[in-house]
């Protein structure tokens, strides 16, 4: 087809403002997919996307439309995930467009990641159609969707498209508007065949599988291929687009979009962002790949069985490869033996990543407390990272640890200022300043540390606002801060599973919870154990674990208690001297235990 009859476009919004269900009413329209085998969220492939209700990944999809001047266009349409910890996922997919749907939940308003999408978008010269979803709902507010749309996103309200995903209001408008405002192709006079690779996946039969976005020329099955970063040259075995499912075709030309199979069968070859061009007359520069993504978030995964690390090894390599913003490496530990300490977005990133381990590739895992990466000044002035806190220098050899900082965009309801405010300062964090958004919402700028946000803060902002807060966030500039490694000792030896980097204010409370938690979960020993939290050589919490007491008295009826208090002084002493030799032997389910509350 004709490169001006081409059109690239994806969907971007914020969480749960429909653009998967936008996506289904738009495959129907042009009847891409036939109705007796559409599903809800037809383009969400994983189950995990499916019980969530979120999208995880983007996925493309190539349609075919007659418009009203005549002509059949061929659009390529991705749909995005919405997630603050999947932007990387939407950055990718906008570099593979020319136009984006921006869509607004036409009862909620512009929220958090409406306006980082859009910034996004912006930045990377794409054309924005606004579309205003769900205007079927009772509690449907055009006139402030149309105000929020002009003041906050600077988008004139006359170019916004009314639309309902659910009962199809306004798709052909949709599509009219892509064909109209979105520009064909851009960079197709290239002379030589360049193809960015947005994203791939690995088959089992068939090795690794690229998505790509050919900009220049052209590219089939029989064509010697060469990754430009690496030089490593391949057969192209076959070319497709998606239907959504892969479908074989002859050729990909100038603005396709779709996938090639090749004889690539390690994963760790072809890169994220990398251009793919033809070995006899190869592209002298590159396309604009993107900008590395830094994982925020880390953690150590180990397998419940030590016999499925070369499978968990296996497994993450895979999952790195359709996922660059996840980073692991080989490690070990004392009391969960080898494993991999793994870096990610966020923590439903986390969450997921750990879900698909568990599901796709059948292996059972136990992961430690999240950690973030500080930065560590030494008297020399060498600034060291540390993403482990067994890496931690002794506390005289450094100046200082800096902690990584959020630069946040909370936007709530009114009435919740005061409680939100309180949470903020709990997490040791500042408001910057105050926006009013409209009648009922405000939003507040805070900058926070990430580690103080990273288990509990978002559930607790959705359960104050009723489920209408939002927040989107990019990373701040590291500030020094008064931390410290904070170790879990078990019987006098430190546990490194259970170590911390805490803010010294705030050790106390972490240790005694730790303490009491282990207490609780570690079955009784022969003697009593005791189970402390150390800052240094200073112990800030303790608790003791249950000992196992036999009954040494049972025998005796009645009598002189003498003969009682004898047995058991005789009992004591035994266990005294069991305790100067005795270890502690703690079953890996404790650990587990802990770990997964």
């Amino acid at each position: 087809m004709d490169v001006p009859l081409t059109r690239n476009f994806c969907i971007i919004a914020h969480v749960d403002h429909g653009k998967t269900t936008l996506s289904d009413r738009l495959l129907e329209y042009t009847n891409t997919v036939q109705q007796r085998v559409m599903t809800d969220q037809h383009l969400d492939s994983m189950d995990l996307e499916k019980e969530r209700g979120i999208t995880i990944k983007s996925h493309p999809v190539t349609m075919y439309y007659p418009a009203k001047d005549g002509k059949t266009y061929k659009l390529n349409l991705m749909d995005t995930p919405g997630h603050v910890d999947f932007s990387y996922e939407v950055s990718r997919s906008l570099a593979a467009c020319e136009g984006a749907v921006l869509l607004i939940d036409a009862a909620q308003g512009v929220e958090a990641q409406t306006v980082a999408n859009a910034h996004l978008a912006s930045s990377q010269h794409l054309k924005i159609i606004p579309v205003i979803n769900k205007i079927d709902l009772p509690s449907a507010n055009l006139e402030l969707c149309m105000k929020q749309l002009e003041d906050i996103l600077t988008i004139p309200a006359e170019e916004a498209i009314l639309a309902s995903g659910k009962t199809g209001i306004g798709i052909q408008d949709i599509l009219e508007a892509v064909i109209a405002r979105v520009p064909p192709p851009r960079w197709t006079e290239f002379p030589h065949t360049r193809t960015l690779v947005f994203d791939s996946l690995y088959d089992s039969y068939r090795g690794v599988i690229a998505y790509c976005r050919v900009f220049s020329g052209a590219i089939k099955a029989g064509d010697i291929m060469q990754l430009m970063s690496t030089g490593q040259k391949s057969e192209v075995k076959e070319v497709g687009v998606f239907t959504p499912k892969m479908q074989k075709c002859d050729l990909l030309t100038a603005g396709d979009v779709g996938y090639v199979v090749s004889n690539i069968k390690d994963t760790a070859d072809i890169k994220t962002g990398d251009t793919i061009t033809l070995a006899r007359q190869p592209a002298s520069e590159m396309l604009p790949g993107y900008k590395e993504v830094r994982p925020m978030v880390f953690c150590g995964l180990y397998p419940l069985e030590s016999s499925d690390y070369e499978k968990l090894k296996a497994a993450l390599g895979r999952l790195r490869l359709n996922d660059s913003a996840f980073v692991y490496a080989s490690e070990s530990s004392v009391a969960l033996g080898f494993g991999f300490r793994c870096g990610f977005l966020g923590l439903l990133h986390m969450e997921i990543i750990q879900e698909r381990i568990r599901r796709e590739h059948d292996v059972d895992i136990i992961s430690t407390y999240p950690s973030v990466v500080y930065h560590v000044v030494k008297h020399s002035g060498e600034v060291l990272e540390v993403d482990n806190p067994i890496n931690l220098p002794d506390p005289g050899t450094f100046i200082e640890i800096r902690e990584p900082t959020i630069k946040a965009a909370i936007h709530i309801p009114n009435d919740c200022m005061g409680d939100i405010l309180s949470i903020i300062m709990e997490k040791r964090g500042v408001c910057e300043h105050t926006d009013t958004l409209d009648a009922n919402r405000v939003m507040l700028t805070c900058i926070l540390p990430l580690n103080e946000i990273l288990v509990d803060f978002n559930d607790r902002l959705k359960s104050i606002t009723h489920g209408y807060g939002s927040m989107d966030y990019e990373l701040g500039a590291y500030r020094a801060s008064d931390l410290v490694k904070m170790d879990i000792m078990i019987n006098g030896d430190p546990v490194d599973a259970f170590a911390s980097i805490v803010h010294r204010d705030k050790a106390e409370g972490k240790g005694r919870e730790l303490c009491e938690k282990l207490a609780e979960i570690i079955p009784p020993q022969m003697f009593k154990v005791a189970i402390q939290a150390a800052i240094g050589g200073k112990i800030i919490a303790r608790d003791n674990v249950r000992e196992m007491r036999k009954d040494v008295t049972a025998k005796c009826y009645g009598g002189d208690i003498s003969r009682k208090r004898k047995l058991l002084d005789k009992q004591k002493e035994g266990k005294k001297k069991m305790k100067q030799i005795g270890r502690v032997s703690i079953p890996p389910d404790a650990f587990i235990q802990v770990l997964k509350n």
